[in-house]
């Protein structure tokens, strides 16, 4: 049986670092993903499912366009037993393309099976600000310095570069319970 947190790291590790082969530890082979986007800044397909569809999706097209992924749970981990749970999130990552830096928030709502993998994620992005490449090197600064991948919404606000652009998430992390 799996420990859900472990199934969670699994899924962020996965798509921070490239790795798809780490989704069968964190997701059932028949996993749903539902993607409710709520900026024009982003886009991905509503619905994917299966695990193989969920990997192409969030990991292997993802890290074509985007690198210096960070991914954060802005909560502490669930426990062992959890059959669900949700939190706000946060992202930060680079455009391999136009070194464009991007910062998001949302909210993760999982669900997982008694064997601790989960069955179904929904992903909202509420949030997804994009900074020019001369934001790079303080905001890779900023979310390098926050604790991996559990950060309260208070830690990731105290030090969250004065860029114009992220004043919408620091409105988030705020309402996250900064």
């Amino acid at each position: 049986m799996s420990n859900v947190a472990d199934s969670i790291l699994a899924y962020i590790f996965a798509k921070d670092r490239n790795r798809p082969h780490l989704l069968e530890a964190a997701f059932t082979d028949d996993v749903e993903l539902r993607m409710i986007v709520q900026t024009d800044a982003i886009s991905f397909p509503p619905v994917s499912k299966g695990r193989e569809a969920l990997a192409d999706t969030l990991v292997r097209l993802f890290n074509q366009t985007y690198e210096n992924c960070y991914t954060f749970c802005l909560a502490n981990p669930p426990p062992n037993e959890a059959r669900s749970f949700s939190c706000p999130w946060l992202v930060a990552m680079s455009d391999k393309q136009s070194r464009a830096v991007r910062v998001g928030h949302g909210r993760y709502d999982w669900s997982f099976t008694e064997t601790g993998r989960a069955e179904s994620l929904v992903i909202t992005i509420g949030t997804m600000e994009v900074l020019s490449p001369d934001a790079l090197e303080s905001v890779m600064g900023w979310v390098s310095s926050l604790p991996y991948p559990w950060c309260p919404p208070h830690t990731a606000i105290q030090s969250i570069p004065g860029h114009a652009g992220l004043r919408k998430i620091a409105v988030a992390l705020r309402e996250s319970g900064a």
